[in-house]
């Protein structure tokens, strides 16, 4: 009889090893075996360069629970293209099997049982094994780690630091350079601070001094690596001041700056230039249209929308990098440059299956060190679920109903509102909900839980609003999130209409009376982006809620119906 720990490395060294299509057979053939961590990583090397990407951590060091969202619509020309495949239908593109490994890390498909089969992945501690063991392989001279941002904030540790326990941990695994998102949420006085401190280069082209018009952030670097030069151009998320407070960084201004892309591309080639690499917070369809529309990129290493897709997109000649996000993927590419230009390349999506890899032992001194401080309070319990606690998916999850519910009863309101960020991991049923836990869902620097009066018009301009952002037909008008999540009130969406006319049939639950466009309604959200906003901080809120409600059953949630 096998271990849990055998029958998983037999398991997903099979699916690892064996590649898209190949997947569903290897597991069955090679399942008979227990297998090593060295044939988990292993990897038919080709070329003289190595990227390796990460992105997305969202300050989560330990290994978690994350599912992958059942519902992630296209719209458009990205209408069922990957990454806006899930379920089982990504399984049958990627010629997967269901019940594997590779299956439960790429999409919601029986989680639950999957997870307790699995167990947890991702883990600094094992994304640093991994790291070290590529660039044992290949040579450090070989290798470029790049972090696609999104990396300090998301956790209690990391708010309480200020970013300071991500940037201690992140500087250990020696990257070479990163762009950035949520980072910008900590303050300009504070992330030019921690920007300073870094050891390598935060690059962000698109970000604008806005008094002078100059550039606030170095825009690409140079390296050489494997005999020849590799340009890596930073793209910071382009709506950072829409998507968070403005008011944080008021004399930075952002944007796609497709013509800046171009400029800098045809810079760097000037420069000499053999590999043009655009590390990216962008989002997956905007760095889709970006592709087609910007030559002479020969990667983009793709963030912000959290996609993790098992093979590259190629839009003309750019191979398009979906890493993933919470730590649970690293990517590896090999490419082939020679006379100037990329001949050909590997790829792997590393799946970081915490009971599989080895924990490098210097990284868990660190990570442990950073979070001592800090220990007694991240484990004291809140309260028990008893259902399964996710939070991606376009229109509901389940976190946020927990969330929902606690703002509907602890601030007296007719309806809620919880903002459909993509960060914030999984419980399983069972599972304690420790101070830990709702932070990973709510830790922020703008929490305040707001609670003021609405008119029901008011209400559909912002779901409208909302819904416009997610579901454009220009990826270049997508902010990359999903809907907010409402409670006390369901409503109908049309993802194929126009701004203003996808939002119907909005109800108040309590009593089945349609919402009153004139009516005033008591609405409680958070996360509210405007300057002075009042209110208790939203895990106080839910806090107070789980006192009172110890242990949290949640039941389906149907109150959204979606044409698609």
């Amino acid at each position: 009889m096998f271990s849990r720990r055998e029958f998983l490395m037999a398991s997903v060294a099979a699916a690892a090893v064996a590649g898209p299509g190949m997947i569903g057979q290897w597991s069955r053939a090679m399942a008979q075996q227990a297998l090593t961590e060295d044939e988990l990583l292993s990897f038919d090397a080709t070329g003289n360069v190595t990227l390796i990407h990460v992105t997305d951590i969202h300050a989560q060091l330990k290994p978690l629970y994350f599912r992958e969202p059942s519902i992630n619509l296209g719209v458009g020309d990205a209408t069922g293209l990957p990454p806006h495949v899930t379920g089982m239908d990504f399984l049958k593109l990627y010629n997967i099997e269901p019940g594997t490994p590779h299956a439960y890390a790429l999409t919601s498909e029986d989680f639950v049982s999957l997870a307790k089969a699995y167990g947890k992945m991702g883990g600094i501690d094992r994304v640093a094994t991994v790291i070290k063991r590529i660039r044992a392989e290949r040579g450090e001279d070989n290798c470029l780690l790049l972090d696609g941002g999104d990396t300090w904030q998301g956790s209690y540790t990391s708010l309480q630091t200020e970013g300071a326990d991500m940037v201690e941990v992140m500087n250990s695994l020696m990257p070479d350079a990163m762009t950035g998102h949520w980072e910008f949420t900590y303050g300009a006085d504070r992330v030019t601070e921690l920007v300073d401190s870094l050891p390598f280069p935060f690059l962000g082209s698109n970000i604008y001094d806005a008094e002078w018009n100059e550039p606030a952030f170095e825009a690409y670097k140079m390296f050489e690596k494997g005999g020849v030069n590799v340009a890596v151009i930073g793209q910071a998320m382009p709506y950072t001041p829409i998507a968070n407070p403005r008011w944080m960084f008021p004399n930075w201004s952002f944007g796609i700056r497709e013509e800046d892309v171009a400029a800098n591309v045809a810079a760097a080639r000037e420069e000499g230039a053999d590999v043009v690499v655009l590390l990216s917070h962008n989002g997956f369809d905007v760095d889709r249209k970006l592709a087609s529309r910007v030559e002479g990129i020969d990667v983009i290493l793709t963030g912000h929308t959290h996609d993790a897709l098992p093979e590259p997109v190629i839009v003309n000649n750019t191979l398009v990098i979906a890493s993933g996000s919470n730590g649970k993927f690293v990517s590896r590419v090999d490419l082939d440059v020679r006379d100037g230009a990329v001949q050909g390349y590997k790829y792997r999506l590393i799946p970081i299956f915490s009971d599989v890899i080895t924990p490098d032992a210097d990284m868990t001194a660190l990570i442990d060190k950073v979070r001592a401080p800090y220990s007694d309070e991240l484990a004291r319990e809140l309260g028990q679920t008893d259902s399964l606690l996710y939070r991606r998916g376009n229109f509901n999850g389940t976190f946020d109903d927990l969330i929902c519910d606690a703002l509907l009863s602890e601030r007296e309101a007719d309806i809620a509102l919880s903002p459909g960020f993509r960060w914030g991991t999984s419980l399983l049923p069972g599972q304690a909900i420790t101070v830990e836990d709702l932070h990973n869902a709510t830790s922020m620097t703008y929490p305040a839980a707001y609670r003021s009066m609405m008119t029901g018009s008011l209400i559909k301009d912002i779901i409208e609003d909302v819904a416009d952002n997610l579901f454009n037909t220009d990826p270049y008008y997508q902010q990359g999130g999903d809907m907010v999540r409402i409670g006390g009130m369901g409503y109908r969406i049309d993802v194929h209409e126009q701004m203003g006319s996808r939002i119907s049939e909005m109800t108040i639950l309590k009593t089945g009376e349609a919402v009153d466009p004139s009516k005033e309604y008591a609405v409680a959200g958070w996360a509210s982006v405007n300057e002075g906003t009042e209110g208790p901080a939203i895990w106080d809120v839910v806090e107070d809620y789980l006192e009172k409600n110890p242990v949290v059953q949640l039941q389906e949630n149907t109150s959204v119906i979606v044409n698609a």
